[in-house]
């Protein structure tokens, strides 16, 4: 396996006097190397604290997170992260906030911006490398978000719901934009979403948490061949039996 996680949980403090609050776990689940797995769960069961805590954005109550056979403790520039309000710096154009990473790691400027260009053009932003994030739109932002994580050639992509705050369009055109780089270059992809459709139309295996404090309730593998319909029979009952163990979680 390439990611594993072991009893892992979460504990936030409580009042002075109240006992802690518990958020996730203990949880156990491992993923394979050019895996796409999706988590889905009810608001506020804590998806996105499993994903902070695997980015080492802040650290686990309890458990062992390991990448690849040795621990991640702490921020691991293996890890890389995609959110869900682009996060992107204002003052920098859109080719200068994706060579962000290369420039940080002291990358001399020629090779960085040869290679940050490879990705505006790959990622159909041509033409925008000099626009800020104000003047795009926000398909585009996030495909800049994207393409700055990417660069960095993370060995596990975690993407907290990056498609939320798009219209139905511009949602279902970034899936399928999505499934054409991972296809190509298969990262290891673990994707927060609270779409169940969006989930099966991506996702090798769904995982599907229990209400806070989140636990496992169950697994899906989502054999269905790709490209995917969206509409067919067997994409119908899989979503029904995920909306199913959803509603009869925990």
């Amino acid at each position: 396996m390439l990611l594993k996680l072991s009893q892992l949980s979460k504990t936030y403090p409580g009042t002075a006097r109240g006992e802690g609050v518990p958020v996730l776990g203990p949880m156990d689940f491992q993923m394979e190397k050019g895996e796409f797995l999706s988590i889905v769960g009810s608001s506020g069961c804590g998806k996105t604290t499993l994903l902070r805590l695997i980015a080492g954005l802040e650290p686990a109550s309890q458990g062992r997170i390991c990448l690849g056979g040795s621990e991640v403790a702490g921020h691991d520039g293996r890890i890389g992260m995609v959110f869900q309000e682009y996060a992107l710096f204002p003052w920098r154009t859109a080719l200068r906030n994706i060579e962000m990473g290369l420039e940080m790691m002291k990358v001399p400027k020629d090779i960085r911006r040869s290679t940050a260009m490879g990705y505006v053009r790959a990622f159909g932003l041509n033409g925008f490398e000099n626009r800020f994030p104000k003047e795009l739109s926000g398909g585009m932002k996030q495909r800049v978000a994207i393409a700055r994580t990417l660069i960095m050639n993370p060995t596990v992509v975690l993407m907290d719901e990056p498609f939320a705050s798009l219209d139905s369009e511009t949602r279902h055109d970034l899936q399928e934009f999505l499934l054409g780089v991972w296809t190509e270059r298969r990262d290891t992809i673990l994707f927060v979403t609270h779409n169940v459709d969006e989930a099966v139309h991506l996702s090798d295996r769904i995982m599907v948490l229990s209400k806070r404090p989140a636990q496992i309730l169950d697994i899906f593998d989502i054999n269905l061949a790709r490209p995917r319909d969206r509409t067919s029979r067997r994409a119908n009952k899989i979503r029904r039996k995920i909306l199913d163990r959803l509603a009869g979680g925990l």
